[in-house]
């Protein structure tokens, strides 16, 4: 049970580990892209390239064919991986040894819909992988596998997405196979303790110039690339891609926002951060050195 591409190497692993897959439920296909075409997801399309029967009911807590259908299954276990849709309690209590959640972080630390961007804002020095045996509450369930993963000053999002996906994929295949005890969770597993990652917006994306240069950083290594990061340059959405922070010192006057020389590094509240790559709307991503090029932008411009 999952949807984007971040659940794919869980089903491809469990299909070549040899497990009985009676049915694999995804989101609905929905319509994305600039065309807005109607389109699967991830984990649609590797089910059907494998030949599994797909599922995509639009609810599950009120529809009681659709909770009777999973239970006709008789599953052993159900994987569930960034599913989006909350599982009511019969078909929670369905599966002879329950649903097990692949959850993108060392609970309870971060739970919620965005595990892997929450850890980077808030500059954590690791996160993981949990397997936890799903119950009612919101990521809540006791947790049967755990393994950590750094973070450092140069992870990324897509990088850190990769790499717990892929952790998860394994650690799913070895709860399954070792059952593992359960043990519940409790405020002091996890760094930071219990703590919450709400779904991100595009506004979570736009940069205020007045914070510090490190947290600056940490955001948009967090938010690309979706939702992405934002600032304007001559009333034109300026899209920062990679960026990185560095000692350049600001001029009396010079205000947060402000360009402080020729390679686009920018005045913080505390610090300076150099956008390394950028784009503007209809136009393709460019390396910093190439859209100066095309573009100048001189020492004092104000970005918003």
């Amino acid at each position: 049970m999952g949807s984007p591409s971040f659940a794919v190497p869980a089903l491809l692993a469990l299909h070549g580990a040899g497990h009985t897959i009676a049915a694999v439920y995804c989101q609905k296909p929905r319509p994305s892209g600039r065309g807005q075409a109607v389109r699967p997801c991830a984990v649609h399309v590797a089910a059907e390239r494998l030949g599994f029967r797909v599922r995509t009911p639009g609810r599950l807590r009120s529809d009681t064919a659709a909770q009777q259908a999973f239970a006709k299954l008789e599953p052993d276990a159900a994987v569930v991986v960034a599913y989006g849709l909350i599982l009511p309690p019969a078909m929670l209590a369905a599966p002879r040894r329950g649903c097990l959640n692949i959850h993108a972080s060392l609970l309870p630390r971060w739970r919620g819909a965005a595990p892997i961007q929450a850890a980077i804002l808030a500059g954590d020095r690791e996160t993981g992988i949990t397997i936890m045996r799903m119950d009612e509450g919101l990521d809540t369930g006791p947790i049967l596998l755990r393994e950590a993963v750094p973070i450092t000053g140069e992870t990324t999002a897509s990088g850190l997405h990769e790499v717990l996906s892929e952790l998860g994929a394994r650690l799913v295949l070895q709860a399954l196979e070792e059952d593992p005890p359960e043990r519940p969770q409790s405020s002091g597993l996890g760094q930071g303790g219990e703590s919450y990652a709400p779904k991100l917006s595009r506004e979570d994306g736009w940069l205020d110039w007045s914070g510090d240069s490190l947290a600056l950083d940490r955001r948009v290594r967090a938010l690309t690339p979706w939702p992405g990061t934002f600032t304007t340059l001559a009333g034109e959405t300026l899209k920062v891609l990679a960026a990185r922070p560095v000692a350049a010192v600001a001029r009396a006057g010079e205000a947060p926002g402000t360009v402080l020389d020729e390679q686009l590094t920018i005045a913080c509240g505390e610090g300076a951060l150099q956008l390394t790559r950028v784009q503007l709307p209809g136009r393709g991503a460019l390396d910093a050195s190439l859209f100066l090029r095309g573009r100048p932008v001189p020492r004092g411009t104000k970005l918003g």
